[in-house]
């Protein structure tokens, strides 16, 4: 297997919720970009999930200490919703995803 090269860039999105003035409750995006490598969801996790009606469609693998719980990530202006973790070693984690729709 072929060592993880970190050469793109992938951004997190934590967002909370603060109140406005009457009590609505407002979402703010704290973003952190970080290093990440890529790589292809594996065909029978693909197969697997699409029969739960979640469409993995990438997987990125980063440092497991810069990850904070994230469930929204945003590649190359492509946001994308984290599905699932899985730490692969001590260091790194895979953060398997779907994409989001155009509409939120």
């Amino acid at each position: 297997m072929l060592p993880v090269t970190y050469d793109h860039e992938l951004t997190l999105v934590k967002q909370t919720f603060v109140s406005d003035e009457i009590g609505n409750q407002i979402p703010v995006e704290t973003e952190i970009t970080v290093l990440c490598g890529i790589k292809s969801v594996a065909r029978n996790e693909f197969y697997s999930a699409a029969t739960t009606g979640i469409k993995p469609s990438i997987v990125f693998i980063i440092h497991g200490y810069e990850y904070n719980g994230q469930q929204i990530v945003e590649f190359e202006g492509v946001r994308y919703r984290v599905i699932r973790t899985y730490a692969t070693s001590f260091e790194e984690l895979e953060l398997t995803c779907e994409r989001v729709a155009a509409d939120g």
